[in-house]
């Protein structure tokens, strides 16, 4: 989930505004992470898949 959606429980405004010390921190945290960190692990399972299943369908092109 992306930071920009996330409502701060501490003073109910937007996290990515960083009104509060909560927000900021919450907000630094989440931009620490890198663009995966936001994924979920189903979504990062279904990406391994697809890759997976590219790369047997590039590997069996090449040879037949």
């Amino acid at each position: 989930m992306t930071y920009d959606r996330l409502v701060c429980a501490n003073c109910a405004a937007p996290v990515s505004e960083g009104r509060c010390p909560v927000c900021r921190a919450s907000r630094e945290r989440m931009q620490q992470e890198g663009p995966f960190g936001a994924l979920s692990p189903a979504t990062l399972i279904a990406l391994l898949v697809v890759l997976i299943a590219a790369t047997a369908l590039s590997a069996g092109l090449v040879r037949g």
